[in-house]
């Protein structure tokens, strides 16, 4: 009788162990998402004069799972400049594109637009809005 006291315990703890060490991490296989839209301004070379504005059509967006330090993943954006990350989990984002140095002082020339987000819903849809980029 003391055995299968013992062994309940047993499988008690454990499966009280198991779904405590179970909490998802940022990254695929949620229901939530991110999306959001790309917009161009495209000026002379000493970014003086704005030549046009339009939307970012085919535009390279990253997404950061929490806190990995470079990109999980990477999409284009459609004609129209929308893009989404779909079926993520809840956690801590960073989502970004490059955009031109418009103050012409980094060697690379092109610098990261952010936006930081937080999924805290299960099936949340997150709108980081417009990433105003340079070209």
């Amino acid at each position: 009788m003391k055995k299968q006291r013992w062994q309940w315990m047993l499988l008690v703890v454990g499966l009280l162990l198991l779904t405590s060490s179970c909490k998802k991490e940022p990254g695929i296989g949620g229901d939530a998402s991110i999306k959001g839209n790309v917009f161009v301004k495209n000026y002379n070379s000493t970014f003086t004069t704005l030549i046009n504005e339009y939307p970012g059509a085919d535009v390279y967006v990253y997404l950061i799972f929490g806190s990995d330090v470079s990109y999980s993943k990477r999409i284009k954006t459609t004609y129209d400049g929308q893009f989404e990350f779909k079926y993520l989990y809840q956690g801590d984002y960073t989502v970004y594109a490059y955009s031109l140095d418009s103050t012409l002082t980094v060697p690379s020339g092109t610098i990261p637009i952010i936006q930081k987000v937080t999924i805290t819903e299960r099936k949340q849809q997150v709108d980081v809005g417009t990433l105003n980029i340079f070209e």
